[in-house]
C-alpha cells in the first residue's frame, strides 16, 4: 500500500519539524522528493538524511511568498524531473502576538508565508499536475483554523491563515477534480515541533492544552507525516476536499 514510486513530489518549509518528516516518509515510499525552505544549509542536512535513507531527493532555496522565487524553483523542478505529480505546501510561521497590538507587516508576513505563498505553489502545481491528469494537493492547516471551537489567543493573523486554506482546499477541490487533481488539507492539533516547542511555551500552557487532548500527549511529526501520504496515495483516490484532523482526539473531547 502507499507505493509512490514513478511520483514527483515538492515540500516546502522542509528544513525541520513535519516537513523534514514529510519528506523522509514520501522518499521512504518511493517518491523522488524535491525539498524547499529559505533557509538551504539547514535544507541540505535533510536531504542527506534522505539519501542516506536511500532517497532520490532534489534541494532548493525557496521563499513561498515570492512568486518569482516559486516559479524560478518549479522551473527547476520541471527541467529536472520533467513532472510533478505532488504538493505537499507545509511552509509557515507562528510568532504570537495581541491582536491589539498587532502591526499591519506582522499580518502581512503570517499571510503572506502561511496562505499566500500555498496559493502561489498550488496554482503552479496545478498547472503541471494538469498535464498528466493525475496530482495530489496536500495544505498543511491547523487545528485553530476557526469553525471548530478552537482560538487561540495572540493568533489572530495566524488562525486567519489557516483558516484561509481550509476555505481554499475545498474550493481548488471542487475546480481541479476534472483535471485529476485531489485536494485536502489536514489540520495538526498539537504536535511535538520547533514551532511548538514546550520549552518556549508560558508556564503551565502544555498542561493546559493537554488536558484537553483524550491521548493526553504531544502528537509526532510522523503521525502527522503518515496522514500526508494516504492523502496522497491512490488509496485516497476518492478523497478531495477534506480536512484530516490528527489531533488526538482533541476535537472530540
Amino acid at each position: 500500500m502507499f507505493n509512490l514510486q514513478g511520483k514527483v513530489a515538492l515540500v516546502t518549509g522542509a528544513r525541520r519539524g513535519m516537513g523534514r518528516t514529510h519528506a523522509l516518509l514520501l522518499a521512504k515510499q518511493g517518491a523522488k522528493v524535491v525539498i524547499t525552505d529559505v533557509d538551504l544549509a539547514e535544507c541540505e542536512i535533510v536531504a542527506d538524511e534522505v539519501r542516506t535513507a536511500g532517497g532520490d531527493v532534489a534541494c532548493f532555496k525557496m521563499d513561498v511568498s515570492n512568486k518569482a522565487d516559486v516559479e524560478n524553483v518549479f522551473d527547476q523542478v520541471i527541467a529536472k524531473y520533467g513532472r510533478l505529480d505532488i504538493l505537499v505546501n507545509n511552509a509557515g510561521i507562528y510568532q504570537s502576538k495581541a491582536f491589539l497590538e498587532m502591526t499591519e507587516v506582522e499580518w502581512d508576513r503570517t499571510i503572506d508565508i502561511n496562505l499566500k505563498g500555498y496559493f502561489f505553489c498550488a496554482q503552479r502545481a496545478a498547472k503541471e499536475m494538469a498535464k498528466n491528469k493525475w496530482g495530489r494537493i496536500v495544505n498543511i492547516a491547523s487545528i485553530a483554523s476557526g469553525g471548530v471551537g478552537i482560538g487561540i489567543a495572540g493568533g489572530a493573523h495566524y488562525t486567519a491563515s489557516k483558516g484561509g486554506i481550509i476555505g481554499m482546499t475545498e474550493t481548488l477541490a471542487v475546480e481541479l477534480a476534472p483535471l485529476g487533481i485531489n485536494v485536502n488539507a489536514i489540520g495538526p492539533g498539537a504536535i511535538d515541533t520547533p514551532m511548538a516547542d514546550p520549552k518556549q511555551m508560558p508556564a503551565g500552557m502544555l498542561d493546559a492544552i493537554l488536558a484537553g487532548v483524550p491521548l493526553k500527549r504531544m502528537g509526532r511529526p510522523e503521525e502527522v507525516s503518515a496522514a500526508v501520504v494516504f492523502l496522497v496515495s491512490d488509496e485516497a483516490s476518492y478523497v478531495t476536499g477534506a480536512t484530516l484532523y490528527v489531533d488526538g482526539g482533541w476535537l472530540s473531547a
